[in-house]
Parts: C-alpha cells; sequence; structure tokens
C-alpha cells in the first residue's frame, strides 16, 4: 500500500499553508464568491497544481477551480471520475489569523487551549484514540480550517502521489468550490464544463464515514412589519416589531432544535435576528431527511406567522421561503456502483468504512441533484465551525489513500 510517510509529507505542510488563508464566507453577500480571500486561496491552488503537472486548469468568473489530469495511455475511454472540496470556511466563528497547533506525539491529556477552552479526551472518544499519534487543532481563538482545507490538502496531496508515482488513471477531475458554507447550492457552477461521471466530496468527518444521504435544506426569510406610534401613547395601538420577531423565534419548538436532535431527528435554527419597533427580520434553517416532514415544518412557520399576526393586532408578518439542496440518497441509490467503488477502496486502504447520514449537506448534494452521483468521505476532521476544531494526520492520509485507491480502482 501506498507508503505512510511519503503521504503525510505531502498532505501535511499544505494543510498547515491553506488553513492561514482567510476564506471566511459570508450569508450577507449575494455575489460568487462572497469574500475575497477565497479567490487568493484558489489562485494558489491553480499556481500548485499547474506546478505538479496537471496543465489543464482554471479558475471561472465565480471562483470555481477546475482542473483535468489526463488519463495514463490507454485509459482514455475509462469513465472520467472527480473530487470536490470547498475552499471557504463557516462564518460561525472566524477564520482570520488562524494558528495551528501541530502535536507529532499527542500524549492523551487534556489540550488547554485560549479563552480558558480545552480538549478533553475523556469528552471526546476520538481524541482518546490519537493517544501517540499526530493531531493538528486550532489554539482556541479562531476555528481551525479543516472543513473543509483537510479535503483540499487530501485531495492535492493524492493527485501529486498518483502523478509523481506514476499510478495508472483514467480521465481525473480537481473541483474546488467557494461559498459552501452559506448553503448557496452552487449558484454559479458551470455544470456544462464537468465531464465526470461520478464524483466525491472529501468534506466528512471521522475515518471510514461514508455519507449518501443528507438533510433536505431550506432557508425561511421572515420579516415582521410593526405598527408604530410613540412609546408614551402605545397603549392599544403599537405592534412592535422587535418583539414579533422574538414571539416567532420562541415558538419554534426547542425539542426539533439542532441542540435538541441528532441521527435522522430534523430540525428548525434561528440563525439571525435583527430589527426596531417598525421593521425586523429572522432568518430561520429548517433541515429533515424526509420531504414529507420538511412540508409540515414549511407548514409551521406559516401557522407562527398568522398567530403572530394575531398577537399583535395592526402588525404584518411575512414569510419567505427557498430550498438550499436536497437529500441525495436516492439518486446515489440509481447509482450503485460508484458507492461500490467507494467501499472497494476503503477496503483497498485498510479502512472499515460505514455508511452515516449527514446532518448537513455538502455542494456534492446539489452536484448529486443536477446528475453527478457525488458521494460524501470522511476527512478526519473534528468539532467542525467551532473553537475547539482539531484534525487527525493519520486520518487525513488515510482519505489521501482511498482517494488514490479510487482513482486506480476506476481506471483498471
Amino acid at each position: 500500500m501506498n507508503n505512510q510517510a511519503d503521504i503525510e509529507e505531502l498532505v501535511v505542510p499544505r494543510f498547515l499553508n491553506y488553513v492561514r488563508y482567510d476564506t471566511e464566507s459570508s450569508r450577507h453577500v449575494e455575489k460568487t464568491p462572497s469574500t475575497p480571500g477565497q479567490w487568493e486561496l484558489a489562485k494558489a491552488l491553480r499556481d500548485e497544481l499547474l506546478n505538479i503537472g496537471v496543465c489543464d486548469v482554471k479558475i471561472t468568473d465565480h471562483c470555481y477551480v477546475i482542473a483535468r489530469l489526463p488519463p495514463s495511455p490507454g485509459k482514455e475511454n475509462k469513465p472520467s471520475i472527480g473530487f470536490l472540496a470547498h475552499l471557504d470556511t463557516a462564518g460561525d466563528v472566524s477564520g482570520k489569523d488562524v494558528k495551528p497547533q501541530y502535536v507529532q506525539n499527542y500524549d492523551g491529556g487534556i489540550i488547554r487551549l485560549a479563552d480558558g477552552l480545552c480538549l478533553d479526551p475523556a469528552k471526546e472518544p476520538g481524541l482518546a484514540e490519537q493517544k501517540g499519534k499526530a493531531i493538528i487543532h486550532t489554539d482556541g481563538s479562531t476555528l481551525l480550517g479543516a472543513d473543509d482545507k483537510a479535503g483540499i490538502a487530501e485531495i492535492m496531496a493524492a493527485v501529486e502521489f498518483v502523478t509523481c508515482k506514476s499510478v495508472t488513471h483514467g480521465p481525473v477531475e480537481i473541483i474546488f468550490t467557494p461559498d459552501e458554507e452559506t448553503g448557496k447550492g452552487l449558484p454559479e457552477f458551470p455544470l456544462e464544463e464537468i465531464r465526470s461521471t461520478a464524483c466525491y466530496t472529501l468534506d466528512g468527518g471521522a475515518m471510514g464515514e461514508i455519507e449518501t444521504e443528507c438533510f433536505n435544506a431550506w432557508k425561511a426569510d421572515v420579516e415582521f412589519k410593526g405598527k408604530v406610534i410613540h412609546i408614551g401613547a402605545a397603549r392599544g395601538i403599537l405592534a412592535n416589531a422587535a418583539l414579533m420577531a422574538a414571539s416567532f423565534a420562541l415558538m419554534l419548538p426547542r425539542s426539533e432544535s439542532p441542540e435538541a436532535t441528532d441521527g435522522y431527528y430534523g430540525y428548525y435554527c434561528p440563525m439571525e435576528i435583527s430589527g426596531n419597533l417598525e421593521n425586523a427580520a429572522l432568518e430561520v434553517f429548517l433541515r429533515d431527511f424526509d420531504a414529507n416532514d420538511m412540508k409540515r415544518r414549511l407548514e409551521a412557520l406559516d401557522t407562527f406567522a398568522k398567530t403572530v399576526e394575531a398577537q399583535f393586532p395592526g402588525g404584518r408578518v411575512i414569510v419567505k421561503t427557498q430550498p438550499q439542496y436536497y437529500n441525495m440518497k436516492s439518486k446515489i441509490d440509481e447509482k450503485p456502483d460508484v458507492l461500490e467503488y467507494l467501499k472497494k477502496a476503503m477496503n483497498n486502504a485498510g479502512v472499515e468504512w460505514r455508511l452515516k447520514p449527514i446532518r448537513g449537506g455538502t455542494d456534492g448534494s446539489r452536484l448529486t441533484e443536477l446528475g453527478t452521483p457525488t458521494p460524501n468521505i470522511f476527512t478526519g476532521g473534528r468539532n467542525f465551525h467551532s473553537r475547539l476544531e482539531w484534525v487527525s494526520v493519520d486520518e487525513m492520509c488515510a482519505a489521501c489513500k482511498v482517494i488514490i485507491e479510487l482513482i486506480r480502482l476506476w481506471g483498471e
């Protein structure tokens, strides 16, 4: 099997470099990409791909990096496969001035971080399993960016390994996308340029995880129109838009929130609230694996709106909903060979695989919907979107080996 030291040397320095790019995306900017730092990383990746011998590389007007590794002689008619990761990091926690902490021989103890935070192996079995191994973690002042720069580093390392070691392969596409964390769903993606029969995202968590199903995702923008008068003369007249928004948010069932659910249970999540007496706004994310349950959730928002209007005479509530992505399971099930190749690649790489639903989504969810089945593969990262984020170096290397095996298997 592939040499662990060789792969580690290819993936770790890349990851430590990529996380220093500030690519935090913004939900409040409509254009793609939403932030300039994503351009900087995209251009660096383009140059790096060219330097390792991938000659067909382009960046689109909307910051999608698309590269093609030409097939080995005699493999021109093999199916093209793609590998996908995203450039941006989540805006929930700062991704600026990331200071990655590379621990080459973790002692298994508590890791003290900034602001009184700590990584405690007693609370994280996955961390306890890394004793004696290498990990990379945040210093606690920012997120780390393993979501999804670990995926980018793994794809890049695997591609360099394939080119340097002359691994026989068919056509391979490499795709890096902006603004995945904003849930925009590939709005400007040049689908007509993609040649791959199947694609694989590198955007998962612990080693061995295969994700072929995800949430159906919707966003609701709720507007509140108040009725304003001097608050000293407000009795029986004022309809306070700020209070209307708060009342609506409190109607979202706490038993169906992200912090109260796991597994296949969906949720409502208020993401942002703002306003004043006259106008207020609430952004809500809705998630569910089942389409019928999502329909119930969307209908519930209309019921909450009518209830708030009844409580605040003269006020108005306007609910605007839009889909972000859909559960990819049925589309992937239509092409079972895509998953079978992945299982075989994991077996060949010595990785014990298991199927796990994504409590979220990836750009692969949308790409699957558009016709290219795209299951998700582990990256080795944990505690995404938080100041406690960390990644296992062994698991990053394992992900690289899986990519290399997929490239080899599809080229047979």
